[in-house]
């Protein structure tokens, strides 16, 4: 149950990132759902590779390298949904990615395990 909560909320994030950047589109409720899946399923088997490989560059970084490994997982997501979900540039997938990743520490994350 409470991965649908999580699920919800990111679907109703995706779309509020959609209504406040032009260059971020997703067009509706239910791409929103499919891309919070097909987005829950990359980072739980495809971010894990990518954090191994980069492993040095991200200790480096001081972990910041995992913001571009974020950017790069909404990317393939956007790239795996085709029309229905668009990102137009890596600069903005890397702001999404940050403003994603906050509210999922602050909200996200709390509301699913409260």
């Amino acid at each position: 149950m409470r991965w649908i909560i999580g699920l919800l909320l990111n679907a109703g994030l995706l779309l509020l990132l959609a209504e406040i950047f032009e260059g971020f589109q997703i067009e509706g409720f239910v791409a929103a759902i499919i891309a919070s899946i097909v987005l829950s399923i990359i980072n739980l088997i495809v971010k894990p590779i990518l954090v191994f490989f980069t492993l040095p560059i991200t200790i480096i970084t001081l972990g910041l390298f995992l913001l571009v490994i974020n950017a790069l997982t909404l990317l393939l997501t956007a790239y795996l949904m085709g029309s229905a979900f668009t990102i137009d540039s890596f600069g903005l997938a890397i702001l999404t990615a940050l403003i994603i990743s906050i509210v999922q520490t602050f909200v996200i994350k709390p509301v699913k395990n409260g």
